[in-house]
């Protein structure tokens, strides 16, 4: 449904110079899937949002909407925005103040092209509304809205055009966590009911992978992971996208044994891990072990086996109801764990880390 390839767009430095937001990058969008660009700001995503929607111009690639090349710089086509077959839901929600309910949402189809009479355009608003879970509210000013609702009409404005595939940028940020955490999911429930093909932009990890069929982490202008959410956060592929997925614990060391298995040994500053390698590691390569918080287990006595286990002492643990937060010294390193609700310790107390290696990942060191 959608398809970029080799896409660029430079924006001037101040300089005199031009500088890549998005740098040759490619990809493409299922029907009726959620795909998601991720990363912090600055990386490109809201930018190849934007050309894809038509308000930016791309300096070079294509890019195909439904089958239909809206933009190719080989053969100099560009179509506008209002003849693609889109909607688009902003950061800001662009919700015309001064306007009811039912006439910002009719107002795409009011300034169409395509002629469409009132009945029409009172069928197709009552509709979309419908579909967002705010029918009688046609009269209703806009300033009279919640944030939740000013959200689900600025959604309802975007499927008014009955269009092939939704744009979203950030369209959660500005409600409040509770609310937040409500979206996500109604937002996820009418992409599933409508089957429609949906590009969703955002800096937010848990929107990504709680939402996303697939995620692209971007970084300076370039996609450097794409696929599934557990894919992601389980197989980060690098030191960036470990560090921006999520929590994760690091220790730098060097390959000193491997194994037929993709597994081996790595030295670091708090002993010899056993771990996974990624592809195309070898003995002697300089790494970064990755480990997350929630895999570390703690053990109060010392266990009967030994393999990534090694001693610490509690710095601080914070009850945060769900889990308790705890923080580990190990000589001079620092580590993140996540234990069950009812683990109880003390500041100072002794403690033995344990370390499981089928969660323990070996990735190239980028330092």
């Amino acid at each position: 449904m959608i398809e970029v390839s080799g896409l660029v767009k430079t924006f001037a430095d101040g300089s005199g110079g031009r500088v890549n937001a998005v740098d040759h990058i490619s990809f493409k969008v299922e029907e009726g899937r959620f795909y998601t660009l991720l990363g912090p700001s600055g990386c490109g995503k809201t930018t190849t949002l934007r050309c894809i929607a038509g308000l930016e111009k791309p300096d070079e690639g294509e890019i195909t909407v439904s089958g239909t090349a809206v933009f190719s710089s080989a053969s100099g086509a560009f179509v506008p925005p209002y003849r693609r077959a889109i909607g688009m839901v902003f950061q800001s929600y662009a919700i015309w103040p001064h306007l009811t309910v039912l006439e910002n949402v009719a107002f795409p189809l009011r300034v169409s092209k395509e002629k469409i009479s009132n009945d029409e355009i009172r069928k197709r608003v009552s509709e979309a509304l419908g579909q967002v879970e705010m029918g009688g509210l046609e009269d209703r000013m806009a300033t009279q809205l919640s944030g939740g609702q000013q959200q689900r009409l600025a959604l309802a404005r975007a499927l008014v055009r009955r269009p092939q595939v939704l744009l979203l940028d950030e369209p959660l940020s500005n409600l409040d966590a509770k609310l937040r955490e409500r979206m996500r999911f109604e937002l996820r429930e009418l992409q599933r009911r409508l089957r429609i093909t949906t590009l969703y932009v955002t800096h937010d990890q848990i929107e990504a992978l709680s939402m996303s069929n697939t995620i692209a982490v971007m970084s300076s202008g370039v996609i450097v992971q794409e696929g599934g959410p557990r894919e992601i956060y389980m197989h980060p592929k690098t030191q960036f996208v470990a560090q921006f997925i999520g929590s994760t614990n690091q220790f730098s060391g060097q390959i000193t044994k491997q194994t037929a298995d993709d597994r081996g040994t790595v030295k670091t500053e708090v002993g010899d891990l056993t771990c996974a390698l990624m592809n195309g590691l070898k003995m002697g390569d300089q790494v970064v072990v990755v480990v997350r918080p929630e895999s570390v287990i703690l053990h109060r006595d010392q266990p009967a086996q030994n393999t990534n286990v090694v001693e610490g002492k509690i710095a601080a643990a914070m009850f945060l109801g769900e889990y308790v937060d705890c923080s580990v010294e190990i000589g001079r390193a620092a580590l993140q764990t996540r234990q069950p609700h009812s683990f109880q310790v003390r500041r100072g107390q002794s403690i033995w880390v344990e370390l499981p290696p089928g969660d323990c990942l070996a990735l190239p060191d980028q330092n």
